[in-house]
């Protein structure tokens, strides 16, 4: 990866709809030069998808909860993380150090929503309690990284 390739990378984290023929004359390359560049980074797994940023609470998802998975000894932690994956609440899941083994960002609509999320969590085979914290804001997030190139 060179020096063009992580400027690329970092236009499309400020836009990924921006077009070929823009992030060209960014760079300082041609559109096909630019596009055969952008489906090297996606085939490498440097560029793993495109998403649109919503707004949550326009969706009905207005609870935002932090919920980290203590498991227990006898875990099989794969078991636990299929579990996991398929709770389409869980935004995203992260393998921690320390006494909690993962800690996952959840949204869900109402406190009785997250309350029965809760509950399912803790049933799931190997999850031997959780600890959660609930947002009353959201300040930021999705913060652009510092530029790379």
């Amino acid at each position: 990866m060179d020096a063009i390739d992580l400027r690329l990378i970092g236009l499309l984290r400020d836009n990924a709809r921006s077009s070929y023929a823009e992030l060209a004359r960014k760079v300082g390359l041609s559109a096909p030069a630019v596009h055969e560049r952008v489906g090297k980074l996606e085939a490498a797994g440097t560029i793993r998808a495109y998403r649109a940023e919503v707004d949550n609470d326009a969706l009905g998802l207005g609870v935002t909860a932090l919920i980290g998975i203590i498991e227990d000894s006898g875990a099989d932690t794969d078991d636990v993380l299929n579990a996991v994956r398929e709770m389409p609440e869980v935004e995203s899941c992260y393998f921690m150090a320390g006494v909690e083994s993962y800690q996952l960002i959840v949204r869900v609509s109402s406190i009785a929503e997250l309350e029965r999320l809760i509950v399912r969590i803790n049933r799931t085979p190997g999850v031997a309690s959780t600890r959660t914290a609930i947002a009353l804001s959201t300040k930021w997030e999705n913060r652009p990284q510092p530029s790379l190139g």
